[in-house]
């Protein structure tokens, strides 16, 4: 049997985060330092990408982005129809253009511009309070503005990362998302957050599918419960 037995679920973690990042090899930018996409435009990208592939989101983000130029308060006071029309590649157009119309709006009515970045001068939880509460804007999406533009320490959990970490019990079977949230970010170190959601969605897509995974060229088999039982193995690697 190829697993650890006496392995605590924090050195389990940190040795799958070890062998996804050797595998696919997605490396982010350390806790602190912000990517290049501004996080107006990674916010609007995000509700964009809600319930659709990422080829139809950009599509529509590019698309927004061309009708107007890039200029989100140009977008602010478009017609919502306006706005819907040129969104309508990435789908759910109806639902997620009033969304960012509502969204833009409201944060020129109390900030003076659309501009995020005041919010790098919140602690984390307060940030993520601030972008849940606009209408459309979950937790996902939120710790993906904190994560991706602000190098804030959150931890993104999509259907990719979810299905897996219940596969690879890192998290009960029962944990929903919401919960899952916080019990990854409980588990791993802030600065991990970044490649280990990168290369769990990576894993999801080419390996851990949701139906029929590739166990056998997984890497990280010898720690998954879920493929020791499909392989016909067993272990959970994980010190009771």
């Amino acid at each position: 049997m190829d697993w650890f037995p006496t392995m605590t679920l924090r050195e389990k973690s940190a040795e799958i985060t070890r062998l996804l990042r050797d595998t696919y090899h997605a490396e982010g930018p350390r806790r602190g330092h912000a990517a290049s996409v501004p996080p107006t435009d990674e916010l609007v990208l995000t509700v964009l990408s809600q319930s659709t592939t990422d080829v139809n989101s950009w599509r529509g983000y590019q698309a927004l982005r061309e009708r107007y130029g890039g200029d989100w308060e140009a977008v602010a006071d478009a017609p919502v129809a306006e706005i819907e029309e040129a969104i309508r590649p990435c789908g759910l157009s109806r639902q997620k253009a009033p969304r960012i119309a509502a969204i833009l709006r409201r944060l020129r009515e109390e900030r003076g511009s659309v501009a995020l970045d005041f919010l790098a001068e919140m602690p984390p939880d307060e940030a993520r309070d601030y972008l849940m509460s606009f209408h459309g804007v979950g937790r996902k999406t939120a710790s993906c503005v904190l994560l991706f533009s602000l190098g804030m320490p959150a931890m993104p959990v999509d259907t990719h990362v979810h299905r897996v970490a219940r596969r690879l019990a890192l998290i009960p079977p029962t944990a929903g998302a919401e919960q899952a949230h916080d019990l990854l970010e409980a588990l791993l170190p802030e600065d991990d957050y970044y490649d280990f959601h990168v290369n769990m969605i990576t894993h999801g897509r080419q390996t851990c599918t949701a139906r029929n995974p590739a166990c056998e060229r997984c890497p990280v088999l010898r720690l998954c419960p879920h493929g020791q039982a499909r392989m016909g193995g067993g272990g959970d690697g994980v010190m009771g």
